[in-house]
């Protein structure tokens, strides 16, 4: 974490809470400084109703959490598509789900964020690929503290028109994710040209974070270097 507040940058994000030592994490970023712009809850699938329990026992988990960590930003995943179950009846489980997650994060002042991931490449068999479908979800729930994690190298994989589809529906997304496509790398490799897509994000008036979710090819910190200075 020293290194990365030294190479400039002021703010960071994480996977998975629950095997890491939360208290450590939270005392090293406020002695350094950092923000945590978001994290993951606790995954259990929002497809499956069954296991509509555990996900809000754990969601709860990660606001208490995300308090300790002053991170007002969670990232949740639909889990892996049913494939005896009609995916009506798997969006309308989510649906629900959210419905319930809502009143607890508006209380707690944190966002829930679900993440459309892509099925060609990376995550065959999950349920969530279409930003479409996301977004009808989110505007289902109908609450200002769900909304969506707009993964650009996911969506470019699945649908291409990233900025088509996330400018009219800007309201609705509350992160973003950036790697360079093919190959999940660096953010200048492959076939995004993410300056022209952060330059109409802006403008749009997208105030949040942009995650940057990469496998890094180069030493990691002279990416980091690199694109600060972009």
């Amino acid at each position: 974490m020293d290194e990365i507040r030294e190479i400039g940058y002021d703010t960071i994000e994480f996977w998975s809470w629950w095997d890491r030592d939360v208290e450590k994490i939270a005392r090293t970023a406020r002695e350094l400084g950092l923000g945590i712009a978001s994290v993951c809850t606790k995954m259990e699938s929002l497809v499956d109703a069954s296991k509509r329990d555990a996900f809000v026992a754990g969601l709860r988990e990660s606001i208490a959490v995300a308090g300790q960590l002053g991170c007002k930003v969670l990232i949740a995943q639909a889990g892996a598509e049913l494939a005896s179950v009609p995916r009506e009846e798997q969006q309308r489980s989510m649906i629900e789900g959210l419905k319930i997650a809502a009143p607890l994060l508006e209380e707690a002042g944190v966002t829930l964020v679900l993440e459309p991931l892509n099925t060609l490449v990376d995550h065959k068999g999950y349920y969530l690929y279409s930003s479409e479908e996301a977004f009808h979800i989110i505007r289902e729930v109908g609450s200002p503290n769900v909304k969506l994690v707009f993964d650009i190298y996911h969506q470019q994989i699945m649908e291409g028109n990233v900025l088509a589809n996330i400018i009219p529906n800007l309201e609705l997304i509350g992160h973003f994710h950036a790697a360079g496509n093919p190959g999940r790398h660096e953010l200048s490799t492959g076939e995004l040209h993410y300056d022209r897509i952060f330059e109409a994000i802006d403008a749009a008036g997208y105030e949040g974070y942009m995650g940057l979710e990469y496998f890094p090819v180069a030493a990691p910190a002279e990416g980091l270097k690199a694109l600060l200075g972009s």
